[in-house]
């Protein structure tokens, strides 16, 4: 019978070899997932002689790993924004990029009387957008649209488990906002090109395919929002999306083509922690 900490020892050498990063670290949270205990109380129970159970429970958290599969998805959650989220391969893993965006709305949005207003979070997946907001501003009229009814099955869940009253739609992109207008509009569309897909970490792949390839050059969804957009927003409502990290140019060109004469007030970018244009803010007249 095999104590704990034989068990991490096997398993930090197993990740090891396969070229993991922080592989003790890595082997630490899904031992602890699969004995449901803390990475400290982990510690405390190094001598613990294993159950048959417990051990068959570790050896499949982390084989499930050792196949490239996410950690997120292994054990099932990720922490976002203050809320934590369940997470299937029905839903793309939350990035840290997205937590940017959601701060940076954040943070306009609290310098706004939000009563009345509607925010739609469009492709909103696991829901991290949406509800993190909701989560912050309880008067904020919170929807959440996708294409996929297993995606909007996860956000449900999601909505449930941070305690949010929020309204669900499902269609294609602004199709169930058909001549309906919102406060504020903040989508993650598939931005990935489909040439770009084999090139991809194994991990990365796990993910729902549909939820990352936006067409041949990644921008599809971003020149259906740049002709659709505007008649879905009031006066002066503010949209944000999440763009790849060599778009910008190319999302100027499909909102903005002619400076002059834009038909939007405000058109910017935000940058991410390695300063990279990530974010494009636009607000209407």
């Amino acid at each position: 019978m095999k104590t704990v900490l034989e068990i991490l020892t096997l398993s930090t050498e197993y990740f090891t070899k396969l070229g993991f990063a922080n592989p003790r670290k890595q082997a630490i949270e899904l031992i602890g997932d699969a004995l449901q205990t803390t990475p400290i109380d982990l510690y405390l129970q190094f001598d613990r002689p294993l159950e048959e159970a417990e051990i068959q429970k570790c050896r499949e958290n982390i084989k499930r790993r050792g196949a490239r599969e996410p950690l997120q998805y292994i054990r099932g959650e990720v922490d976002f924004f203050d809320c934590r989220f369940k997470v299937t391969s029905a839903v793309l893993i939350p990035r840290n990029e997205t937590e940017i965006l959601v701060d940076l709305i954040y943070q306009e949005l609290s310098q706004l009387s939000l009563a009345g207003c509607q925010l739609w979070d469009i492709c909103c997946g696991s829901g991290c957008i949406g509800i993190s907001l909701k989560k912050k501003f309880p008067d904020l009229q919170v929807y959440l649209s996708d294409f996929s009814e297993a995606a909007l099955q996860i956000a449900k869940a999601n909505a449930e488990l941070n305690q949010v009253e929020v309204v669900f739609v499902q269609g294609d992109l602004l199709q169930p906002f058909k001549g309906k207008q919102a406060d504020f509009v903040v989508c993650n569309p598939p931005y990935v090109a489909e040439s770009e897909w084999n090139s991809l970490e194994q991990e990365v792949k796990f993910e729902p395919k549909s939820a990352l390839i936006g067409g041949n050059d990644g921008l599809s969804f971003y020149r259906r929002l740049a002709t659709e957009l505007k008649n879905h927003l009031k006066p002066k409502a503010k949209a944000w999306l999440e763009i790849g990290a060599n778009q910008g140019n190319s999302i100027q060109m499909l909102f903005e083509p002619d400076k002059v004469a834009s038909k939007w007030k405000v058109c910017r970018f935000a940058k991410d922690w390695s300063n990279r244009d990530r974010f494009f803010f636009l607000e209407n007249e």
